[in-house]
């Protein structure tokens, strides 16, 4: 997934009210840009680190930056949380997946469950239907290894249920973790941060659910899915 548009360069302040960031761009102005992630961002916003900023002239927008990429462990991490629905999307098409057909209609945001939609929708004829739930990663606490969720997170639990009905049903429940960053070799499901995502996880699996890790190539040019990771599964102490 290429920018629409260079990114410019900057050095973050501080981040705040979830949506809202400070930063100094490079020839000292201070500006106030949006933050695409309302999630904790857990490591990701120490103030001086380097950031790269997307620009926005819509006269619709209260803000003309927005926050795209952080560098935090020597690497680049993207933080949109717009992004991993794209990057999936073109992962598929370009046969990142062997289990999943570049060939098949893709559908975006279709309903289904209970007041929910599943983020890609792929159909083939003479094939089950596979319901694609995305999820953005960049959490890391251990090099190497990243882990989601990095908060309790009760819709992901939910949605991991959905997909066991979809199953259920006669067709493919896919969990596919978008990792924003290269630095990782694998994902762990994070049990001590929210054990019942944990249990849901494992739960989905017993019942057919797949599920698949892709670390990511970040530069200020774009991002794109690179590699298939390995998923521990296993249940972690608290």
């Amino acid at each position: 997934m290429k920018f629409s548009t260079p990114l410019v360069p900057a050095r973050l302040i501080r981040r705040y009210k979830r949506f809202l960031f400070d930063a100094d761009l490079a020839d000292g102005e201070v500006i106030t840009g949006s933050c695409p992630n309302t999630g904790s961002m857990r490591g990701l916003t120490t103030p001086g680190s380097e950031i790269w900023l997307s620009l926005h002239d819509s006269p619709t927008r209260k803000y003309r930056h927005m926050l795209e990429l952080v560098r935090a462990d020597g690497t680049l991490v993207g933080i949109n949380t717009a992004m991993p629905n794209r990057i999936a999307e073109e992962a598929v098409l370009g046969g990142l997946f062997p289990e999943l057909s570049a060939t098949a209609v893709i559908k975006r945001e279709q309903r289904y469950g209970i007041n929910s939609r599943i983020d890609l929708l792929l159909r083939e004829e003479g094939k089950p239907d596979a319901y694609i739930e995305v999820k953005n990663v960049h959490f890391m606490r251990k090099p190497g290894l990243a882990e989601f969720p990095d908060s309790v997170t009760e819709r992901g639990a939910k949605h991991l249920n959905e997909l066991v009905s979809v199953v259920q049903s006669g067709h493919r429940g896919v969990m596919l973790y978008v990792i924003q960053r290269s630095d990782c070799a694998s994902l762990r499901i994070c049990d001590d941060l929210d054990p019942k995502y944990g249990a849901a996880f494992r739960e989905a699996r017993r019942h057919g659910v797949e599920a698949y890790a892709v670390s990511c190539a970040i530069s200020p040019q774009g991002i794109f899915a690179e590699r298939l990771i390995p998923i521990d599964e296993s249940e972690q102490p608290d």
